[in-house]
């Protein structure tokens, strides 16, 4: 389909980006690596008077470390994500996740950020981010401010960031000596996950002693299974684990569409925690 008839505008820099949101109000979109806005605008699903495309701004790129925080600009490519050492060394969970993202074309193109700031719930990093306990920095006219993965992911397609604000970078925390998997289920290769889980893991003494597990597409959000990470909290065995698991659907709410039904999505959301669990934990 062609999309709707919208200005286009294309700052060179963060500060006209911001300049350029606030004087369009809520009727201009972010374009940044375009493997998202671009579906919507040709199925019609956006209808934007304005579109800013940020793809341009230098400052928005790489990876950078800041004390025990990596920052990653909101532009980084999944690509790039996938196989800088500094991410693959301290955050190997969100290198892990980015690589399942659709195919080599879209993760040539599309951002992190881009990713983020879209929040389907069906998206593989917004998961992997929960579960590492991430920080995402907004820029706007009042300054920055720097939201956590908890609270960016509102509903469905839908973030904290203001109509004036952009998302710039995004931090993690350095995840040294935890264990890590990301495990999702897809009916065919390169679609989006009928489920995924993202899985962080520190064991001591043979004992699970913290654990995060995030989960894909089991809401109108990205979420964090709270409860299965309680009870991972001492667990010692796979029997351990598996009992933990049996509790990652709580608080969720899985659509029903043409893919699984929410009886389905849950039982999977069970299944794959395990796996994703025992693989962290070295268990498998």
């Amino acid at each position: 389909m062609i999309p709707p008839a919208f200005d286009y505008a294309r700052p060179s820099s963060v500060d006209e980006a911001v300049r350029t949101l606030a004087d369009a109000g809520e009727d201009a979109k972010v374009l940044a690596g375009g493997q998202s806005l671009l579906q919507l605008l040709r199925l019609r699903l956006a209808f934007p008077e304005l579109v800013v495309d940020v793809g341009r701004i230098p400052e928005l790129r790489g990876v950078r470390e800041d004390g025990n925080t990596l920052v990653i600009g909101a532009l980084t490519t999944h690509h790039d994500v996938i196989h800088d050492p500094l991410v693959r060394r301290h955050a190997g969970l969100l290198a892990t996740a980015t690589a399942t993202v659709a195919d080599p074309a879209v993760r040539h193109r599309g951002t992190l950020g881009g990713s983020l700031a879209h929040a389907d719930p069906a998206g593989d990093p917004p998961a992997a981010v929960l579960a590492l306990d991430g920080e995402l920095v907004a820029q706007g006219p009042r300054g920055r401010r720097t939201i956590p993965a908890r609270e960016f992911f509102v509903d469905y397609l839908q973030t904290a960031l203001q109509p004036d604000e952009l998302l710039v970078e995004v931090r993690i925390p350095k995840t040294d000596g935890w264990g890590f998997h990301y495990e999702k289920f897809h009916r065919v290769a390169q679609s989006w996950p009928t489920v995924g889980v993202a899985a962080l893991v520190r064991r001591d003494d043979g004992q699970i002693t913290q654990a995060r597990v995030g989960l894909t597409n089991m809401g109108s959000t990205a979420l964090r299974a709270s409860a299965t990470e309680d009870a991972l909290s001492g667990a010692g065995d796979a029997q351990d684990v598996a009992r933990a698991a049996q509790s990652a659907a709580e608080g969720t709410r899985p659509s029903q569409d043409t893919s699984a039904s929410p009886e389905y999505r849950a039982h999977l959301a069970r299944v794959l925690t395990k796996r994703a669990v025992l693989a962290a934990a070295g268990m498998g």
